[in-house]
């Protein structure tokens, strides 16, 4: 049964330099009857299995922009979503979204649609660094919009970061994270760099083009990220994820958790009886297949015993609590140690992993190789 449900919006008015999501430019592209093609598909999965849908936590709306819509756009968009996703449990409804593209209007239109927090792509407060990671937005954006949607009545705003960037230094690190956290917000997230195939970034890498911070003062960025967001009040609960009391991403904690949930639109990612599946990804493709009465799933993958396993725990190592063995054996039907004896007593003593008998997580030391944690457990026969 899905706990929370994605929406993929792919639109985007400038494509990132580091992006590698499944988008397209906004010009010339059929929106609006990729928002009727939204509806249609959400109709059909709600109808074909709504047993999956009774008890809806969290919805997400994602891209790409869903913030490079028109108002009117949103509005049909929103309009949707009421119509064929139960709302009667939903409690938090997220939207991501530009800084230089919230308008006034459109935040009213969101949060009169019931969007309740807003996750917005600040990356960098160094204008020289934005411009290198192809970002149109300015620092006075942030602040206005930031602003403006208080006014509107948004309480749920955080922010991403980036630190790792091409030619960035501890001087400019530094200055991004106190201007973020000057303005006193509940939630922020903080990734490093990762240079994807098939994003600009990458093909620069290729070349030789693309300068990046040695991998020391990555950590060092990331030592620095920690120990300003525990100064500030905010409990780090994921690995780059920090937030005030009660204001945790609940629908990202359903990844973490591998809990079920439903993804919608083309390119979207979804998990649901026991199934991984994606959507084709292609726009003609996804409005074809939808418009003839077809789920358009362009791929199914039913997850085995051994693959839950290892998801269970280099996901749920993820967050700052870890991996309880309640409720891995509830899950599961048997204990961490039943697979993994040897594999946590070796991390155990390497100082990267806690065991005890609540469960398992990683210690501070581990959070900077957690790419190299997560990987022990996926070399199970």
């Amino acid at each position: 049964m899905a706990r929370g449900v994605y929406i993929h919006i792919p639109f985007c008015h400038q494509i990132c330099n580091y992006c590698d999501f499944n988008k397209f430019y906004f010009k010339n592209q059929p929106v609006d009857e990729y928002i009727e093609a939204l509806g249609k598909e959400m109709a059909l999965a709600t109808q074909k299995n709504p047993e999956s849908f009774r008890h809806i936590e969290t919805i997400f709306l994602g891209g790409g922009t869903p913030t490079a819509l028109s108002p009117q756009q949103l509005d049909k968009l929103l309009t949707l979503i009421h119509t064929y996703i139960p709302m009667n449990s939903v409690t938090e409804f997220t939207s991501e979204a530009n800084p230089d593209e919230l308008s006034s209007e459109k935040l009213q239109v969101l949060f009169d649609g019931g969007v309740n927090r807003l996750s917005m792509g600040v990356q960098s407060f160094d204008q020289g660094l934005l411009q290198k990671i192809g970002r149109t937005h300015s620092n006075e954006h942030v602040y206005e919009t930031i602003n403006l949607a208080k006014k509107i009545g948004f309480q749920n705003i955080s922010i991403d970061l980036m630190y790792g960037l091409p030619g960035q230094s501890m001087v400019q690190w530094k200055d991004s994270l106190e201007k973020a956290l000057a303005l006193d917000l509940p939630h922020f997230s903080a990734y490093s760099l990762i240079v994807e195939p098939k994003t600009i970034f990458y093909n620069q890498y290729a070349k030789g083009k693309l300068h990046l911070p040695t991998e020391d003062l990555e950590a060092d960025m990331y030592d620095v990220l920690m120990q300003q967001m525990e100064l500030h009040g905010l409990q780090q609960y994921e690995i780059s994820n920090f937030a005030k009391p009660g204001y945790h991403s609940e629908h990202n904690k359903i990844y973490w958790d591998n809990d079920e949930y439903a993804g919608f639109g083309a390119g979207a990612h979804g998990y649901l009886a026991g199934i991984r599946y994606s959507n084709h990804g292609p726009l003609k493709k996804y409005m074809e297949t939808v418009l003839a009465g077809e789920i358009p799933i362009v791929h199914e993958h039913g997850v085995s015993q051994a693959e839950k396993r290892e998801e269970q725990m280099f996901l749920g190592l993820r967050k700052t609590e870890g991996v309880k063995h309640k409720i891995y054996e509830e899950k599961l039907k048997t204990p961490i140690v039943a697979h993994y004896d040897s594999v946590l007593k070796e991390l155990v003593s390497k100082g990267l992993l806690e065991h005890d008998d609540v469960g398992v997580r990683l210690t501070r030391k581990g959070r900077f190789v957690g790419n190299e944690v997560f990987q022990q457990f996926l070399l199970e026969e």
